[in-house]
C-alpha cells in the first residue's frame, strides 16, 4: 500500500467546516448496529469528515499476518503509515479489539506502520496514538469533542507535510532505479530488462490510480502474497502476471488464483512480448517492495526522463545528449507555442455551439516531438490539452443543466434536444495519445514515453470523471502514442507525421556540442545541412542540436506547423549564430518567440550545468504578435515584451548577422592584433623562480622584459621573457645563459610537426610570431569570464612584452581605451564573438573590426577620454588589486563601478544617441547602428564577405501514399 508522500491536491479543511460535517456525521450514524452490511460505508463518510478521500489513501482489508498466531487476517481499514481499524458489532470489547490491532504491528514493514489505531463498535470509538502514546476512549455522541484525537487525518498534521515536487520525483526514480540495478546486477539482459522495467512502472502507478478493477495495491499483494520472501519464484510470477494482463476477461481462465480477478486488461502492446523469466534474488524482492510503498499517482510526469537518465551509465549520458527538461521548462516551451493562444480561444467561446467545435478542433490537433526521449514534452502537452478538453465540457454541460433547469421549470419535462446532458462520455471526451508523435533513437526511453502516456491518459480521464460525474477509463487501451525508435536525423519526418497533417513541432533535442560529438554525430550533421538548398554556411562549427533546426525548416517547407526547440545558447552566439542565423533567414524562417538566455533546470539527478535558449519558429505569415521572454538573472523569472522582429541573438532588432572583416567598420580605428607567440618549449619564457639566475648574466639581464598573458594581466602577475630582437650574435655566443635555453628552444622546433616552426629553429632567438607594438598599446585578454559586466583592459608601455593570449592595439591612446572598456563594447563581443566553453572570445576580425564605433569628433573624444580617465583613477584608488579583484561581479568597488556607469552612457550616447539604455535595447541599437554603417539593410548577411548562397527552394517531393493521406486526414 502506498504512503503519501505530499499532501491532498485540496487544502485542509477549516476546523469549522470539520466540527460541521462531525455533527452532520453523528447525526447520520446514531443507532446504526449492522456491522458487515454499514462498516464500510461508515469509515468512507468518517475520512471524509476531516475532508479526506478513502479510495486514494486506505482499503478495506488488505491481508496481514498475526504476529502471535504466524496467520494471516483481514484488517478492516489499513491507511498505511496513517491508521489502522478494526470494526466490530455492537457491544464488543474494544480493549480485546485494541490487543488484536496491535497483533497486526510485529509483522508489518516499518514503512507501513500507522500512527494511529483505532477500534470500534459504530457506538463507542477507542483510540491510540502511537507517536504520542495516548489512548482515548469516547463515545459517537462525543465525536465533535474529541476530534484533536483524529490529527493525522486533518491535513495539519507533522507526518503530512508536502515534500518539494523534486524530491518526489528523485526519491522515486532512486527506488525504481534500485530495482533496475538488481536486474543489471542478475544479468537480465539489456532489452528484456528496459521493456520489464517499464511494465513495473505501469503497475506501480496502476496500484495507486485506479487502475485495476479489483481496486488499489493488488500488484503490490500479489507480489508480498504470491512469492516466495528469497525471491526465487518472482521472476515466473511475474511473468505469468504480465500474460494475464495482456488477456481479455473474456478469454481468460475460469479459475484465476484468488486476488487476481481484478488486474484490469490493458492491451495497447505494453505487455504483448514475451519475455525470459528473470533470475530473482531476495534483494530484488525487497526493492520491488520498496517501490510498492511508494504513491506512484502523485508524481510529476517528469520523473519518466529523470529515471531514464538515473539508470544510464556516464558515458551514455553525455552521448546522448540526456538532459531532461523540467515541467516549468517544458511550459515556457509550449505556452507560447500553443497553450496561450488555446487558452484565448476558450475564453472566447460563447454558446454550446463554440464550446463543440473548439472540443472538435482540440481533437484534430496533431503534436510532434522529433527528439522525444522519454516522452517529457508529449506527456505535458497532452496533459494540458486534456485539461482544455474537460474544462470546456464542463462548460458545456453547465450550459446544458442550465437550460434543462428552466425547461423543467417551464413545464416542459422532455429529454430529446441540444440541451439534454450527454451521458456517453466517449462521445463527449475526443482528444487521444493518438494525436502525438515523437522520435527517438534509444528503445528504453521510447517505451517509455509509450507508457508514460498512458499513464497521462488515465489520471486525465480521472478528472473528467470528477467533472462530468461518471467513471470513465480507456482500459483496454485502444490507442497510443506514436513513437518511432530511429535516428531523427536520418529519418524522413514525414514518414512518421505527415508535415501537411502536424500542428506543433516541439521538444528538446540533444544537448552535445561540437567538439563532444561523435563521429556518427558530425555525420549526421553533415547529412542533414548537406541536404538543404541552401548551400555555403559555415556549418561544421555547429552544435548537435542546430541539426533539428535544419530537418525542420525542410519539414516546414510546405507546412503551416509552427515548432519551438530547446537549446543550449551558444547556437544565438558567435560563430553559430553566423552560421545557422543567415541560414534561418535565407530559408524564410520567422522567429514567433523566444526565451532568452536562463540557466537550465532538469528533474535528472547529475544533471548538467548549462544555459539555454527557447526558440519558437514557423515559414508562414503569422499576423500573431512577436513575444520575447528576458532574465534579468539567467536563474529567475522572465519578463516578456512585445517585439517588432527578434533577430538570430534573440533581441528585438533588425536581424543582421556580422561578418568578418579585415579592417575596422568605422574608418580611421587602428587595427588590432594578437601578441607574440614565443613557440620555445618555456626556454624563452622565465619564470619568477628563474628570474634571478637570469638576472645574473649580465647579457641576458639586459633583455629580460615584463611579459604578459591574458592571466598574468588580469591577476597582476607578470611573468618575464627574453625579447632578444637586436641582440648580436657574439652576445647570444658569450651568454652561458642564453645558449642554454636557445639550445632548449631549438631541439623543441626541430621536432615541430608543423613545417613553418621547424624553419624558425634556425633562429631560436626569435619568436616564431612576433607582434610587439612599438608604441604605448592597450592589451585585452583573448578570453575572459562570462560573469564580468566588462572585459578588462591596461593601457602598457612598448618594453612590456604581450603574449598571443592578448589583443593589441599600437599606439591606442585614452579615447579607445574607453571605447574597448565600455559596457557596449563587451555586450557586442557576447552576442557576436565565439565562446571557450562559455567565456568571451575575442578576434580582432569578427568582434573588434565589426564593432559600429561612434564617429570621432573633437567634442565627443573629450567627453570620452575624461571618462576612461575617471576609470583609471577609481582602479588606481585601490592599489593591491587586481583587474580580477577589480572586475568581480560581487566585490566591484562602487567608485570603479560609477565611473564605469558615466563611461557607458557617454559611448551609448555617441553610438545610438540614448544614455541609460538597458541590455536589450542597447544590442538592438547597436545591431542598427551595424546596419547604417554596411549599408547592408536587414537581408541579415553581410553580402561583402557572405559566402552564403540561396538556391531557389523546391516543394517537398510528394508521393502518392502522402497525399493520399493528406486528402483523408
Amino acid at each position: 500500500m502506498s504512503i503519501a508522500t505530499v499532501t491532498p491536491a485540496s487544502p485542509p479543511l477549516g476546523w469549522p467546516e470539520v466540527q460541521h460535517r462531525a455533527r452532520t456525521f453523528v447525526t447520520t450514524w446514531a443507532g446504526e448496529q449492522r456491522e458487515r452490511a454499514e462498516k464500510d460505508t461508515f469509515w468512507n463518510e468518517l475520512l471524509a469528515v476531516f475532508g479526506v478521500n478513502r479510495r486514494q489513501v486506505a482499503r478495506f482489508e488488505p491481508v496481514a499476518r498475526r504476529y502471535s498466531t504466524g496467520r494471516h487476517g483481514f484488517i478492516d481499514l489499513l491507511w498505511p503509515g496513517r491508521l489502522l481499524v478494526e470494526h466490530k458489532s455492537a457491544g464488543a470489547d474494544l480493549d480485546v479489539a485494541m490487543e488484536q490491532a496491535m497483533d497486526y504491528l510485529p509483522a508489518m514493514d516499518e514503512a507501513d506502520l500507522p500512527q494511529l489505531i483505532i477500534v470500534c463498535d459504530f457506538a463507542r470509538f477507542l483510540v491510540r496514538d502511537l507517536d504520542a502514546d495516548t489512548t482515548t476512549a469516547f463515545i459517537l455522541e462525543q465525536l465533535p469533542d474529541h476530534l484533536d484525537a483524529f490529527g493525522i487525518l486533518t491535513g495539519h498534521d507533522r507526518r503530512l507535510d508536502a515534500e518539494p515536487v523534486e524530491d518526489v520525483n528523485l526519491r522515486a526514480t532512486a527506488l525504481l532505479a534500485d530495482f533496475h540495478d538488481a536486474l543489471w546486477e542478475a544479468g537480465y539482459p539489456d532489452h528484456s530488462r528496459r521493456v520489464l522495467l517499464t511494465r513495473v512502472l505501469f503497475c506501480l502507478f496502476a496500484d495507486d490510480a485506479a487502475v485495476w478493477t479489483g481496486g488499489p495495491d493488488l500488484f503490490e499483494d500479489f507480489i508480498r502474497l504470491r512469492t516466495d520472501p528469497d525471491g526465487s519464484d518472482l521472476g515466473v510470477q511475474l511473468a505469468w502476471l504480465f500474460q494475464l494482463l495482456d488477456t481479455p476477461l473474456a478469454r481468460r481462465a475460469k479459475r484465476l488464483p484468488a486476488g487476481t480477478e481484478g488486474f484490469t486488461y490493458i492491451n495497447g502492446g505494453l505487455f504483448a512480448e514475451t519475455l525470459p523469466i528473470s533470475d530473482c534474488t531476495p534483494q530484488m524482492r525487497a526493492a520491488l517492495l520498496s517501490c510498492c510503498r511508494f504513491n506512484w499517482s502523485r508524481i510529476s510526469p517528469a520523473i519518466f526522463g529523470s529515471m531514464f537518465q538515473n539508470v544510464m551509465r556516464e558515458d551514455e549520458r553525455r552521448t546522448l545528449g540526456a538532459h531532461y527538461t523540467s515541467e516549468a521548462n517544458i511550459l515556457r516551451t509550449i505556452g507560447p507555442l500553443f497553450l496561450d493562444d488555446l487558452r484565448a480561444e476558450l475564453d472566447a467561446c460563447r454558446n454550446a455551439a463554440d464550446l463543440r467545435a473548439y472540443r472538435d478542433r482540440l481533437a484534430e490537433l496533431t503534436f510532434f516531438d522529433p527528439a522525444c526521449g522519454c516522452g517529457n514534452f508529449l506527456v505535458i502537452a497532452y496533459r494540458e490539452i486534456r485539461a482544455l478538453e474537460t474544462d470546456c465540457l464542463a462548460r458545456l454541460r453547465e450550459l446544458e443543466q442550465t437550460a434543462t433547469t428552466g425547461r423543467v421549470a417551464r413545464g416542459r419535462n422532455r429529454v430529446a434536444g441540444p440541451g439534454q446532458q450527454s451521458v456517453d462520455v466517449t462521445l463527449d471526451s475526443k482528444v487521444s495519445v493518438g494525436q502525438f508523435y515523437g522520435i527517438e533513437i534509444e528503445e528504453f526511453p521510447a517505451r517509455i514515453a509509450e507508457t508514460a502516456m498512458h499513464l497521462a491518459d488515465h489520471l486525465a480521464n480521472r478528472e473528467l470523471s470528477n467533472v462530468i460525474g461518471l467513471a470513465y477509463a480507456r482500459f483496454p487501451i485502444a490507442d497510443t502514442a506514436r513513437i518511432s525508435v530511429a535516428n531523427a536525423l536520418r529519418t524522413d519526418w514525414a514518414d512518421v507525421l505527415d508535415p501537411a497533417r502536424c500542428s506543433y513541432l516541439m521538444g528538446n533535442p540533444p544537448f552535445v556540442g561540437m567538439s563532444w560529438m561523435t563521429k556518427a554525430q558530425q555525420e549526421d550533421r553533415t547529412l542533414v545541412f548537406s541536404s538543404l538548398p541552401i548551400q555555403g554556411s559555415r556549418t561544421g562549427r555547429l552544435d548537435y542540436v542546430a541539426c533539428w533546426y535544419a530537418k525542420a525548416i525542410d519539414y516546414l517547407a510546405d507546412s503551416t506547423a509552427r515548432a519551438a526547440f530547446v537549446s543550449t545558447n551558444s547556437l544565438t552566439q558567435g560563430e553559430q549564430a553566423r552560421a545557422l542565423g543567415p541560414l534561418m533567414l535565407a530559408s524564410g524562417v520567422r522567429i514567433d518567440f523566444a526565451h532568452r538566455t536562463f540557466a537550465w533546470v532538469s528533474e535528472a539527478k547529475g544533471a548538467a550545468h548549462v544555459d539555454v535558449v527557447i526558440i519558437g519558429f514557423s515559414t508562414r505569415a503569422d499576423p500573431r504578435p512577436l513575444r520575447l521572454f528576458s532574465y534579468p538573472t539567467v536563474r529567475g523569472e522572465y519578463v516578456e515584451t512585445a517585439a517588432n522582429n527578434i533577430n538570430p541573438y534573440l533581441v528585438d532588432g533588425p536581424s543582421v548577422v556580422p561578418a568578418k572583416r579585415r579592417t575596422p567598420l568605422r574608418p580611421g580605428m587602428p587595427t588590432a592584433s594578437k601578441g607574440s607567440q614565443a613557440t620555445d618549449g618555456g626556454h624563452l619564457i622565465v619564470t619568477a623562480a628563474e628570474r634571478s639566475s637570469v638576472m645574473i648574466d649580465p647579457i641576458a639581464a639586459k633583455y629580460l622584459r615584463t611579459y604578459w598573458q591574458g592571466r598574468e594581466l588580469l591577476n597582476g602577475q607578470p611573468r618575464w621573457c627574453l625579447w632578444l630582437e637586436g641582440a648580436t650574435a657574439t652576445e647570444l655566443r658569450n651568454s652561458s645563459e642564453l645558449r642554454q635555453r636557445l639550445a632548449g628552444v631549438r631541439t623543441v622546433r626541430v621536432a615541430s610537426p608543423t613545417a613553418s616552426v621547424r624553419e624558425q629553429a634556425n633562429v631560436p632567438a626569435l619568436f616564431t610570431q612576433r607582434r610587439q607594438p612599438k608604441q604605448q598599446y592597450v592589451a585585452m585578454p583573448e578570453v575572459s569570464s562570462e560573469n564580468r559586466r566588462y572585459i578588462p583592459a591596461s593601457l602598457l608601455p612598448a618594453t612590456d612584452i604581450a603574449g598571443n593570449q592578448l589583443l593589441c592595439w599600437d599606439g591606442a591612446d585614452l579615447r579607445l581605451f574607453g571605447l574597448l572598456q565600455s559596457v557596449a563594447f563587451t555586450q557586442w563581443v557576447a552576442a557576436v564573438g565565439g565562446r571557450l566553453e562559455s567565456r568571451y572570445r575575442l578576434s580582432p576580425d569578427l568582434t573588434y573590426c565589426t564593432f559600429p564605433f561612434p564617429e570621432d569628433t573633437p567634442a565627443g573624444r573629450k567627453r570620452v577620454e575624461a571618462a576612461a580617465q575617471a576609470v583609471l583613477d577609481a582602479r588606481a584608488a585601490h592599489p593591491g588589486a587586481s583587474l580580477a579583484d577589480l572586475y568581480d561581479p560581487l566585490a566591484m568597488p562602487a567608485d570603479l563601478a560609477a565611473a564605469h556607469a558615466r563611461l557607458d552612457r557617454e559611448v551609448d550616447h555617441q553610438i545610438t544617441g540614448h544614455r541609460d539604455l538597458d541590455d536589450d535595447t542597447r544590442l538592438a541599437a547597436l545591431l542598427d547602428a551595424y546596419t547604417v554603417l554596411t549599408d547592408e539593410g536587414r537581408l541579415g548577411v553581410d553580402v561583402a564577405t557572405s559566402t552564403t548562397a540561396v538556391v531557389r527552394r523546391p516543394r517537398r517531393r510528394r508521393t502518392v501514399a502522402t497525399a493520399a493521406r493528406t486528402a483523408t486526414g
